[in-house]
């Protein structure tokens, strides 16, 4: 179990960590891991549960609100950032 994991980590070092989680995969480990990064969400295969208000739901990566505010800074950050400081 690991919570947050990514609190520390660079993108490059969360890359990094996704590639030590593969190599205990296949050596037979499984994780549950809590976490806010995409980076992370983004192994092969995960099963990603979302938490709401309204409960816990299965969604794909690039349906987590995790993932859509990260597309969103990256596709138009100055729109989000004008919002923001509005």
């Amino acid at each position: 179990m690991l919570d947050e994991p990514e609190a520390a980590l660079s993108p490059l070092r969360q890359l990094s960590l996704l590639a030590r989680i593969n190599e205990l995969v296949h050596q037979g480990s499984q994780f549950i891991i809590s976490t806010h990064s995409p980076i992370l969400m983004a192994y092969p295969h995960a099963k990603i549960i979302e938490l709401t208000e309204e409960g816990m739901d299965d969604v794909k990566l690039e349906e987590s609100q995790h993932y859509r505010i990260m597309k969103q800074f990256f596709e138009d950050k100055d729109r989000l950032l004008h919002h923001l400081f509005e």
